[in-house]
């Protein structure tokens, strides 16, 4: 199993160095074709408007619609929130709209306000402790009907999941708890199994339908003219 890091822009070193404290293969996604390579993908904090800019620029946004199409995992942190959600506000901006949230950005402060938190977070319908670090944070301020709210920080919801997507306001990459990386790890594990039997259940009707088009180009060319 491999796990890409979307390696534009922003701390995608630390996403890496998380990810193989959880055992996992990681690779730096810099072209949308790399995204063939890997099972699911983590887009990192940053600078939203920046990422924006560059992934237009390399074509990442019909790409990473098709990665989301064929059911691979992405999680997004902090910037990488912003870019997957449905709602973007001060200011408004394109984002993907994989998950049906509405964000503010900066809306916990400038840098000097960054803090750091302590919290609890529902991963595999356990309560499992967590620590959150906050920088120029996005809020989630509005939820939809079909996503998961994982984790709170004062009644808001901090990290949220709908099907294979997850995002976070803050950035588990800043500490050594290992446990929000592990969890997208085991979403990744789990939806790599149904993407790799939806691809064989596809080569297998290709198949199907090619011998059933050479049985009939042989039967035509059997027939008395």
């Amino acid at each position: 199993m491999k796990i890409g890091v979307l390696a534009l822009q922003g701390d995608f070193e630390l996403h890496a160095k998380a990810l193989g404290r959880c055992g996992i293969q990681a690779g730096e996604v810099r072209k949308p074709e790399q995204l063939a390579d890997v099972d699911g993908l983590i887009i990192p904090g940053g600078e939203s408007t920046t990422l924006l800019k560059l992934m237009h620029e390399w074509g990442f946004v019909p790409a990473l619609e098709k990665f989301h199409a064929q059911g691979r995992p992405i999680f997004g942190t902090c910037a990488g929130l912003i870019l997957l959600a449905r709602e973007v506000e001060s200011p408004a901006q394109f984002s993907l709209g994989l998950i049906d949230v509405g964000v503010e950005r900066n809306a916990y402060g400038r840098q000097r306000e960054s803090f750091e938190a302590r919290g609890s977070a529902t991963l595999e319908g356990r309560a499992t402790p967590i620590e959150m670090v906050f920088i120029r944070a996005p809020r989630i301020r509005r939820v939809g009907a079909g996503v998961e709210t994982l984790a709170a920080y004062r009644d808001e919801p901090v990290m949220a999941r709908q099907g294979s997507v997850l995002v976070a306001t803050f950035h588990p990459e800043l500490t050594d708890d290992p446990a929000v990386h592990e969890y997208f790890c085991a979403m990744v594990r789990k939806a790599r199994v149904g993407v790799r039997a939806a691809a064989e259940g596809e080569a297998s009707l290709r198949k199907g339908v090619r011998a059933a088009a050479d049985g009939e180009a042989s039967l035509r060319s059997g027939r008395p003219a």
